[in-house]
């Protein structure tokens, strides 16, 4: 059957609205713009457009003061958005170990403009799990990671033959940023942080893999400036100390 959605481009909140209308349906048979407005926490005036709008587009059956049910289209892409949405709360929650709310909060932001491959990629990864003899145990030795999660203050519950605080990767081990000499390079493993100072750090593009050379340094030692990506960055000591890198 061919994909008669494949032209259709709605903006996001009308994206929403279609797929409120999808559960509604699904779970209550009909819906009405007082059901519509209270799902989605707005006043029943701000529906009424939009409703407008997914009518003139041949997405829902919408007529003022009656029931609302989708087209054929209508309900072709709403299940489009929809599966994006449970495919990305899953990865949150199960993969990322993310809490619910978090997630379902991410995955409605994420799933507009997930790509078809984005989506078959994430599908991909679920069906390695599944499939994979190691997945579980895979899954499991990321959730329970010493070096990666903080929430862990010891390595009893690592998983990993190598329970060394600092895991050696490719056979060298890790070093801190701050321990880097001026002109010298190396590989972002991990930041051995949590809160502020981590987030600071993802912020800044400092992310797994990224290659950092240190530049120089303040006379006292403190802040150290790298290059990162091409653009010159300045560190606390403390924030270069948290980065963890493999020399190149």
């Amino acid at each position: 059957m061919p994909d008669t959605t494949a032209e259709i481009a709605i903006s996001a909140a009308l994206e929403d609205y279609l797929e409120t209308i999808y559960g509604l349906v699904r779970d209550n048979k009909l819906a009405r713009v007082k059901d519509i407005a209270r799902a989605r926490g707005v006043r029943s005036g701000s529906v009424t457009p939009a409703m407008k709008r997914l009518s003139e587009l041949g997405l829902i059956r919408y007529v003022q003061r009656e029931y609302i049910d989708l087209t054929a289209n209508g309900e072709q892409l709403a299940r489009r958005v929809f599966a994006r949405h449970q495919l990305l709360t899953r990865f949150f929650e199960e993969i990322l170990g993310m809490e619910n709310e978090t997630a379902e909060g991410d995955a409605c932001a994420m799933e507009h403009s997930l790509s078809p491959s984005g989506m078959d990629r994430l599908a991909r990864l679920f069906e390695f799990l599944r499939v994979c003899p190691e997945g579980s145990e895979l899954l499991q030795k990321f959730h329970r990671c010493s070096v990666v999660h903080q929430k862990h203050t010891t390595n009893e519950s690592c998983t990993c033959a190598n329970r060394s605080a600092l895991c050696h990767l490719h056979g060298q081990p890790n070093i801190a940023v701050a321990d880097l000499a001026a002109g010298q390079r190396g590989q972002v493993t991990h930041i051995n942080g949590s809160g502020a100072v981590r987030q600071r750090m993802l912020d800044m593009g400092i992310l797994p893999d990224v290659i950092v050379e240190v530049e120089r340094r303040a006379p006292a030692g403190d802040p150290i400036w790298i290059k990162l990506q091409g653009f010159q960055l300045s560190l606390r000591k403390k924030e270069a100390a948290a980065v963890l890198v493999t020399p190149v």
